[in-house]
């Protein structure tokens, strides 16, 4: 070990504790990125499609597949124009001439989909219906009609349906504040507050993104990041919506979007508060400055997860404060474990990339707060 890292290693020990620093020095290894890169290069370990890409998040949860060794072998999309751009970025995949020939193919092991949002879920039954396993973006589910039909269709085939909260699984600040929550740096978790803004950009936003019954209303569907994270940080198995609104605030010609909600939730492993909203100024140089708060009994955590204001450039910046002072953890190599685990899933049949009941209680959190949400006018209910 060099000098450096030795010197790195005695003050993380020092500064928060030789458990934390364990997961520090152990879990992420300082070439993490150059590993992923290593098994997406090596021979394919399953072989998986897409369908539906309504949304620019299948691009990341097609490359978090192939990162973990999934080879993709085709793709199908109603829209020409949107089939031919993820032609062009994954030229070694096929174009199939509907979707029943992806679900028909006995070689196709995983579906991956970021369809419509309210359509993602029949599609998500279709495709464990015929044998396979499937990835949604987020929201995976928009109804609590459709949830209770898709806890049905798995239980009884028996396959994995996941949803892709990247938020938690593809930004490399929170998966590390995972590993240091797990080792103990900030004791026990009291509490999540969990914010999602973003930036409008309503001139290239389709049709849908307007429409309630499509993309599901707010909290459905933005917060569905924060509520996985409030289960996961506080390791807690239930949970129940404590109060939750919406209003359209500053959009009045397009009636039909929710531009911020919030919400007051509790489990058996903490409590947490989620706002999420469409008003990053154009000002900012990212679409949104979300960010995630964890406290604990012994010090809380901050991520920044796509800005820090103070000037570092990039995303995933992660401040640790505990009892002894305040740093900053260099999160750069943290490794992406989700897409090897779902690979590993499908090919052991086990739950290590996300438990089945974590996936469902997260989306039943979501949908019942915007089900039940207070709909408010500047303050005023309506």
């Amino acid at each position: 070990m060099d000098e450096k890292r030795a010197d790195r290693r005695e003050f993380l020990q020092a500064s928060i504790g030789t458990a934390a620093a364990a997961a520090l020095s152990t879990a992420r290894p300082p070439d993490a990125r150059a590993q992923e890169k290593a098994a997406a290069a090596g021979a394919p370990r399953i072989r998986f499609a897409a369908i539906g890409l309504n949304h620019g998040h299948v691009y990341g949860q097609t490359d978090a597949v192939v990162r973990g060794g999934g080879e993709l072998v085709s793709f199908y999309a109603k829209e020409p124009d949107l089939a031919a751009a993820y032609g062009k970025r994954y030229p070694g995949a096929r174009l199939a001439k509907d979707e029943r020939e992806i679900l028909e193919d006995p070689k196709v092991q995983l579906v991956v989909s970021a369809a419509i949002a309210n359509e993602r879920a029949p599609l998500g039954v279709r495709v464990m219906r015929h044998g396979k396993d499937y990835m949604a973006d987020k929201p995976g589910i928009t109804t609590l009609e459709q949830l209770e039909e898709v806890r049905r269709v798995q239980a009884e085939t028996k396959r994995i349906y996941s949803i892709c909260y990247s938020e938690r699984l593809e930004n490399r600040a929170t998966v590390k504040a995972g590993e240091l929550v797990k080792a103990g740096a900030i004791g026990r978790v009291v509490q999540t507050v969990g914010l999602g803004p973003h930036r409008t950009n309503l001139a290239s936003r389709p049709a849908w993104f307007f429409v309630r019954e499509q993309y599901g209303g707010i909290l459905c569907d933005i917060a569905s990041h924060q509520f996985d994270q409030f289960l996961f940080f506080t390791g807690s198995t239930k949970g129940e919506v404590v109060a939750s609104q919406v209003a359209n605030v500053n959009h009045p010609q397009h009636p039909g979007l929710e531009d911020f909600g919030d919400a007051l939730v509790r489990g058996d492993g903490g409590s947490g508060y989620i706002r999420v909203d469409w008003f990053t100024p154009g000002g900012l140089k990212t679409w949104g400055d979300g960010r995630l708060t964890i406290l604990g009994t012994d010090g809380f955590i901050e991520i920044r997860k796509n800005i820090d204001l103070a000037g570092r450039e990039g995303g995933s910046h992660l401040f640790l404060v505990d009892q002894k002072e305040t740093r900053y953890v260099d999160s750069t190599d943290v490794a992406l474990p989700y897409g090897s685990r779902l690979v590993d899933d499908i090919l052991n049949r086990t739950e290590t990339a996300m438990p089945q009941a974590h996936c469902f209680l997260a989306t039943e959190l979501a949908l019942r707060a915007q089900a039940n949400a207070q709909r408010v006018r500047f303050g005023i209910k309506t």
